[in-house]
């Protein structure tokens, strides 16, 4: 579904640039992009740190998996096929969003590590800043944090593709972050996304 269909068009370019946007909202725009198993904390640290950005004056936005499934995405199922789609589409909105200057979490499983490559790719093309952070938490742990019940209607093969179960998930091999939320606290791992944005000047001290 990647490849292009539409001929005839050109690139529109606007009489606004990225660094008057940045300007405006004295911030540099990025993605930082959250991928683990499901239960595995990866939406709980996006949402508390959009908040905290926030409450600072930033303006920030998270992209939640199933959120966009429904809507934008509300025609993708779960097949590996429609896992391809559904992370190449977030992708090009989290673009979208960084070059409007905002700081964009994005908390999607994206369990193939050619997709989040390819994510990434399409930020580095454009010059903007990706952040890849890898929430890692054993299938037992995330177990003990599955409200829904998922992971054991999966076992009961009541849940087909299911990341950890009876689907694949490919760790990173270099993420910029990694954070256990297996031994840290909320509070402390968005701390560590935190000291990574200061130490890139993506917001102040």
């Amino acid at each position: 579904m990647s490849h292009q269909k539409a001929t005839n068009i050109t690139w529109h370019h606007g009489h606004v640039d990225r660094a008057a946007r940045e300007s405006l909202l004295r911030q540099r725009g990025c993605t930082i992009w959250f991928t683990g198993l499901p239960s595995s904390g990866k939406s709980t640290l996006a949402f508390t740190l959009e908040h905290w950005l926030v409450e600072r004056g930033h303006l920030s936005y998270v992209l939640d998996g199933d959120n966009i499934r429904h809507g934008l995405n509300k025609n993708l199922g779960f097949s590996p096929d429609d896992r391809v789609e559904n992370i190449r589409r977030i992708g090009e909105v989290a673009k979208l969003f960084a070059d409007a200057g905002v700081i964009t979490c994005t908390s999607f499983i994206s369990p193939y590590r050619a997709d989040r490559d390819q994510a990434r790719q399409v930020h580095e093309a454009a010059g903007l800043p990706f952040i890849e952070v890898f929430v890692k938490a054993s299938v037992e742990v995330c177990e003990t944090r599955d409200p829904k019940g998922l992971y054991r209607k999966a076992k009961a093969g009541e849940i087909k593709e299911f990341t950890g179960v009876s689907a694949p998930y490919e760790e990173p091999l270099r993420p910029e972050l990694v954070i256990d939320t297996g031994e840290l606290s909320v509070d402390a791992g968005v701390q560590v996304v935190i000291e990574e944005l200061r130490r890139r000047s993506f917001i102040g001290a």
